[in-house]
């Protein structure tokens, strides 16, 4: 019995190393959009490191997720990449090399769609949302469109990279570890929020 753990734990030992190693390998981003009305998201994102060279990378590139939905600095609602289904709105266009997002253009009708359709309905009864496409960028809550966010759909979207950012568990696509699943996988609005990207920088 005492072989058999020890070999168990060892196997998990070499897991976590694993993981821990292929985490440090990826490169990472905060961002922050400003809409109008009073309404703000706060983000980061993670890809690989060897996709740093690429133009762009897509929503299937993506290793870990999260943004945060704000009105008059009172947070509304999240949204992260482990909460995804097959029926979730999901479309992802970033451009590692200029460290920003791609906006509406004549290539790009609708580059970016987390967890929001062009019309801003399905975000879900509780859900958030974020979506470009040719009439503007926008959000969505609770299954409705935020018209009051809208700015205009070409506006420049840039990340500030720093491979510091803390995810929180739902954000990442990695399998969960010595029971983190049950735990932390579903984290609440109420964690610890993420910080703009000035702040970030000015605290280290």
């Amino acid at each position: 019995m005492r072989v058999r753990m020890k070999h168990a734990v060892i196997a998990v030992l070499a897991l976590v190393a694993g993981t821990s190693a292929g985490r440090a390998a990826d490169l990472a981003w905060r961002f922050e959009w400003q809409g109008n009305g009073g309404y703000e998201m706060r983000g980061a994102i993670a890809i690989d490191a060897a996709l740093a060279e690429r133009d762009y990378v897509y929503a299937e590139d993506v290793e870990c997720f999260v943004v945060e939905g704000y009105h008059d600095d009172e947070p509304i609602g999240r949204w992260a990449l482990g909460m995804k289904t097959d029926e979730t709105s999901w479309a992802l266009t970033f451009r590692p090399r200029q460290s920003e997002f791609a906006v509406f253009g004549p290539e790009s009708p609708m580059p970016q769609a987390w967890n929001m359709n062009g019309f801003g309905t399905d975000c879900g009864r509780e859900g958030f949302g974020f979506n470009i496409g040719n009439a503007a960028q926008d959000l969505c809550l609770n299954g409705r469109l935020l018209t009051a966010s809208q700015v205009t759909p070409s506006r420049p979207f840039p990340a500030t990279r720093d491979d510091a950012v803390s995810f929180p568990a739902d954000a990442c696509l990695a399998p969960a570890l010595l029971g983190q699943a049950d735990a932390e996988a579903l984290r609440p609005a109420s964690y610890v929020p993420l910080m703009r990207p000035e702040a970030a920088a000015a605290g280290r």
